[in-house]
């Protein structure tokens, strides 16, 4: 029987984090890092990816940054070829790209704006994961992890931002993390025969620093857990669903969120 130890083992394998020089992605990133991986940092902002893979190569880890616009296939199938073509395999993909396009509240929200934030989220997981797929299907094993939102299970409180001049996430980011969500047991379904799992994490309140200090003391007193979230938080999540640890998990939406969904 394997040892904890080895189960959390990674330091045979090739992970590849898309928006691996953002927020949340350069926690991620770190933390396949540490368990030994060698971690592709990409993303279509080449500098922000070199910062992030600079500073876990000077703490002696192995990371390595490219440029890639997860909206356009053909730049994921390029990056792609490059990983294969340095390191011969891809075991671990983090469809983390995404985001939001600013919107007016429903109901005056855009249909434009609604269609961008879906394609920002929904077809850029689809693309990542079909194109790392492709290769994983060839080794008969591989982890796809996507990035999902407490946003894809709930609604939002709106009482929240009362008196605050604080923009809400879109109604199309709670669609689209909502797809995100459901394509990820979709093609947990389609990949299993070929020994891929596909799993999903759902960050909670998870705050850059520009967030006002009224809107943090809200959301804050809102959950069990009364302090906001971290980027690190998501590290364990990660370190699971990416390792040996998770071989018998797919499909699962793990919800980091400080208990925010209980209620």
């Amino acid at each position: 029987m394997p040892t904890i130890k080895q189960l959390f083992d990674m330091s045979d394998s090739i992970a590849v984090v898309t928006g691996g020089g953002t927020h949340l992605g350069s926690a991620i990133s770190e933390s396949l890092c540490e368990l030994g991986a060698t971690v592709i940092i990409a993303s279509r902002n080449l500098n922000n990816c070199k910062k992030v893979a600079a500073k876990l190569s000077e703490s002696g880890l192995k990371a390595h940054a490219l440029q890639c616009d997860a909206t356009i296939e053909s730049e994921i199938n390029s990056l792609i070829e490059s990983v294969i073509q340095t390191h011969g395999k891809l075991d671990v993909f983090v469809c983390n790209a995404g985001g939001s396009t600013p919107d007016n509240d429903f109901p005056s929200a855009s249909t434009e704006a609604f269609r961008e934030t879906i394609t920002m989220n929904i077809e850029t997981t689809f693309m990542c994961a079909q194109a790392a797929a492709n290769v994983m299907i060839k080794q008969r094993y591989g982890k796809i992890i996507t990035i999902g939102s407490v946003h894809g299970v709930m609604g939002t409180d709106k009482r929240l931002y009362a008196g605050l001049n604080h923009k809400r996430s879109s109604i199309g980011y709670f669609a689209a993390k909502g797809g995100v969500i459901n394509l990820t047991k979709a093609l947990a379904a389609e990949l299993g025969e070929y020994g891929i799992t596909v799993n999903c994490i759902s960050p909670g309140q998870i705050p850059k620093p520009t967030v006002k200090k009224e809107m943090i003391r809200r959301m804050v007193a809102r959950q069990p857990i009364n302090k906001m979230g971290n980027p690190y938080d998501l590290k364990g999540a990660a370190a699971l669903f990416a390792s040996p640890a998770g071989n018998w998990i797919t499909g699962q939406n793990l919800v980091v969120d400080g208990g925010w969904t209980v209620f």
